[in-house]
């Protein structure tokens, strides 16, 4: 097969699933059993694109389970628009290397004008501005890395001592990785798995012991717990850190598309005065894997940590090979430019029509609660925060929910997988696919009885 045949092919696999808005569930299998179907497929001869294109669509894509099955309610899924999907294509055709503006400028000029939009959801100041990342855990590590060196910039005291940062048990566990990676410490703040304020915030720095205080270097709120959709108090956590003069963090790696919904976005106020933000458009703005994005309030102290020099870049002197570099930003040299899908999707639609897309997920929760009231063996747990549900089956047992999880995945119908909530196992909901229905609500519902 010649390579013309193979992209037409590839083509038209692409075509239909994207036009497929209800994929096979697929479930995974053991590398011991994918092996055995599929065999060697790196070989000295190579086995020809037809045979392993053929592999993929017969056997591979089936042991993987599709994120924007609308019955994919598990985790934080995802549904990625069309035309992101699309421009992805041409994201990758294009080979564009998105660290420089001298090799990239036209592309970081699209990712660049997403970017814009997104930082007016935070009500940072114009001087705000941001650059995205694979995603909420290189974002989160990104700004941390900014805020140490920051920390360590005003005193020479602070050069050699280990920092130390604050954050709740709720924070998603991408802070306490990232605090390994910088090794720094982490002091968690029990809140009981609801929002933490600044008043619990004072408290956990006040019981921190003095050689402990002066290592604190920065506060990770939340804007969105994955497990519960939970938002910190954003404004009194932002007040307790401008009066102890640590940077203030906010991971809105989930929640982040809220904040183009009116219905929720005063439960984010305060957040204008972070000093940095992650927000993951491929998890609530309908982007694909991989794009998340950090956001600075001032982009000096970012550049200041990450900004790298390289000999061979200052002979490009003329005029139009300088510009924004996103290289200097995060902790990535070589990337791609993954904000471009964003930017065509929102180039397309129009940002009216993602405001209506979040607001269907924070609506379809608000559906699903008041189905669980009105039904006999299912019962709240705590009222719908964004696009989550917790909520449980009466009288179910732990293993009861693992093998209800099972039987609706390995049959095919639906992915919805149980949770933990103050040490009881509860099931899950988390809405990010407008194309969900109130009948596979329904549906999935009946499936407990």
């Amino acid at each position: 097969m010649d390579l013309v045949e193979m992209t037409l092919d590839v083509m038209k696999y692409t075509i239909d699933r994207i036009s497929n808005i209800t994929p096979e569930l697929g479930a995974p299998k053991k590398e011991e059993e994918l092996l055995r179907i599929v065999g060697e497929t790196i070989t000295p001869n190579g086995i020809g694109g037809e045979n392993a294109f053929k592999l993929f669509k017969d056997v591979l894509v089936k042991a993987c389970v599709p994120i924007d099955h609308p019955r994919h309610l598990a985790f934080v899924p995802a549904a990625p628009t069309r035309a992101a999907i699309m421009f992805d294509l041409v994201t990758s055709a294009s080979s564009i290397h998105g660290a420089y503006w001298m090799e990239g400028a036209g592309g970081i000029f699209c990712e660049n004008q997403a970017m814009k939009w997104l930082v007016s959801l935070t009500g940072l100041p114009e001087t705000a501005f941001g650059v995205f990342t694979s995603g909420g855990t290189a974002a989160n590590l990104s700004a941390m890395v900014a805020a140490r060196e920051e920390w360590r910039r005003r005193s020479s005291d602070n050069v050699s001592v280990r920092g130390l940062l604050l954050t709740s048990d709720g924070a998603h566990s991408s802070v306490q990785a990232m605090a390994k990676v910088i090794d720094a410490d982490v002091v968690m703040i029990d809140n009981h798995d609801e929002r933490i304020t600044g008043a619990e915030l004072r408290r956990a720095i006040e019981e921190l012991e003095e050689k402990d205080r002066k290592r604190l270097f920065a506060v990770v709120a939340t804007g969105g717990t994955t497990n519960a959709g939970i938002i910190d108090e954003l404004d009194s956590i932002a007040s307790v850190c401008e009066q102890e003069n640590v940077w203030f963090h906010v991971d809105c790696a989930y929640g982040g598309g809220a904040l183009a919904a009116n219905s929720v976005r005063n439960l984010f106020n305060g957040i204008e005065k972070a000093d940095s933000i992650t927000i993951d458009p491929h998890k609530w703005l309908f982007s694909p894997y991989d794009c998340g994005a950090v956001i600075y309030k001032d982009l000096k102290h970012a550049k200041n940590a990450h900004s790298q020099k390289g000999a061979y870049l200052e002979i490009f002197k003329d005029e139009g090979a300088q510009g924004f570099n996103p290289a200097d930003y995060q902790i990535q040299l070589t990337r791609r430019v993954r904000g471009m899908p964003l930017w065509f999707s929102l180039a397309m639609h129009g940002t009216d029509k993602y405001k209506q897309a979040i607001e269907r997920g924070i609506e379809l929760a608000k559906i699903a609660e008041n189905k669980i009231n009105e039904s006999e063996h299912v019962e709240v747990v705590r009222p719908s925060s964004l696009s989550v549900v917790l909520f449980r089956r009466k009288d179910w047992t732990p293993d009861q929910y693992k093998d209800w999880t099972y039987k609706n995945h390995n049959s095919g119908f639906a992915l919805v997988t149980p949770t933990t909530w103050k040490k009881e196992t509860v099931a899950r909901f988390c809405f990010i696919n407008p194309d969900t229905t109130e009948d596979d609500i329904d549906k999935i519902l009946a499936s407990m009885k």
